[in-house]
């Protein structure tokens, strides 16, 4: 019996040896690295300034805190994501307004509009599994005149932009593509993550990409979201190492979810060989199971490119036709007995007591629950062979011929 796992993250001697590198630099806190790694992500995705953080969940509550959101105040989220996408919501004292989401995962642009409010401050798009949004109609509906009518700005950065920020959720689509743009130059926000089962590690880690437009500097805001991840220091350790350096000043009562050079070194490994190696590898692992699942008729799998997108190919999300949220189980405890790992990509958020108990019903959001209660995500990942994908789906097949339909 072959043995699957889901997602182990690719380590080899390279990345082995550019940390070895780092720890014998003798700087391996935010410095040169860091610094590095944003510079080379703002060149690969097309914008002009990147800041690297400590997780992908720390970028977007700093955004959400530097945009002004507060108490009172209402984000629109999908029902269909990982809890950290609501949760800064929360931590922000604002309203988190579910919408459920369409048949390819992401938000539902149809329900999305009849819940804006004149209390609306952001929308949080996310792209599920890699695949892009449906970027350009977000766009023009956050700028839609009836819609920027309803906008209350109270903050001076919400006067200056003057309608609801559109602030994208982009952990799983780090390299997709949108009408030949790339992911993180889609919205006027874009937060990555570089989690250990992510695309692009950094073992943990994330980073904010910055698109806002003018009137606004999107250098001076990397540099105001770089010191509140330090305390609201107004330096940090590298150039408090300068002669004469020592004196620093605390500008505001920051945070401390800076990214580390130890960190940076696996991501500008990764980054440099990403696009020529492991999107490539990864489109491979997708055509594979494609290509074996195809004879089932009840298997509903992933798309993954069409005509205007293309996914990072982060995670793939089968569905079972016709089963249900018992039936799923089952499937998932008898592959697991052959020894393969495979998950379920999400939760809806309203089925957790958390957002039950502030009064979510996750009988609002039908197409949400229906998605969730057929998916089964398969193990993806750089070192998978065509024997373990073969394995994974005789598993799956075996699995679901056991359910008594």
């Amino acid at each position: 019996m072959i043995k699957v796992p889901f997602a182990p993250p690719r380590m080899d001697k390279k990345i082995a040896d550019e940390v070895v590198a780092t720890l014998y630099s003798g700087w391996i806190t935010t410095g040169p690295r860091t610094q590095k790694l944003e510079k080379n992500l703002a060149e690969y995705i097309g914008v002009s300034d990147v800041v690297c953080l400590g997780s992908a969940t720390a970028g977007m509550e700093l955004v959400l805190r530097w945009f002004g959101v507060k108490e009172g105040d209402e984000v629109i989220v999908p029902v269909y994501t990982y809890c950290a996408t609501a949760n800064v919501v929360l931590h922000c004292g604002a309203k988190v307004v579910f919408c459920d989401v369409g048949n390819d995962f992401n938000i539902d642009l149809t329900e999305l509009e009849s819940l804006i409010t004149e209390k609306t401050k952001v929308i949080m798009p996310v792209d599920i599994g890699g695949m892009p949004c449906d970027y350009n109609e977000l766009n023009e509906l956050v700028r839609r005149k009836d819609i920027t009518e309803k906008f209350n700005p109270i903050s001076q950065e919400q006067k200056e932009l003057g309608r609801i920020l559109l602030l994208a959720d982009a952990a799983h689509s780090v390299g997709a593509r949108y009408y030949d743009k790339m992911s993180g130059s889609l919205a006027d926000v874009s937060t990555f993550s570089f989690h250990a089962v992510k695309n692009l590690v950094t073992a943990e880690g994330g980073s904010v990409c910055l698109n806002l437009p003018v009137p606004f500097l999107n250098g001076d805001i990397a540099k105001s979201l770089k010191r509140n991840s330090l305390h609201g220091q107004s330096k940090d350790a590298l150039a408090k190492t300068k002669v004469g350096g020592w004196r620093y000043d605390i500008l505001e009562p920051g945070y401390k979810c800076n990214m580390t050079d130890l960190q940076a070194a696996i991501g500008l490994i990764e980054l440099e060989r990403y696009e020529s190696d492991m999107l490539v590898k990864r489109r491979e692992i997708f055509e594979k199971y494609d290509s074996l699942l195809s004879k089932y008729e009840w298997a509903n799998t992933p798309v993954y490119e069409t005509e205007n997108k293309l996914s990072s190919f982060h995670i793939y999300m089968l569905r079972i036709n016709g089963v249900s949220e018992e039936q799923r189980d089952l499937m998932m405890n008898t592959i697991a007995e052959q020894q393969v790992a495979v998950n379920v990509h999400f939760q809806p958020l309203a089925l957790f007591t958390a957002y039950k108990n502030l009064g979510y019903s996750m009988d609002d959001y039908p197409i949400a629950f229906k998605q969730y209660s057929q998916e089964i995500t398969l193990p993806v990942f750089y070192d998978i062979s065509d024997e373990q994908i073969e394995a994974v789906v005789k598993a799956i097949a075996l699995a679901y011929d056991s359910l008594e339909l």
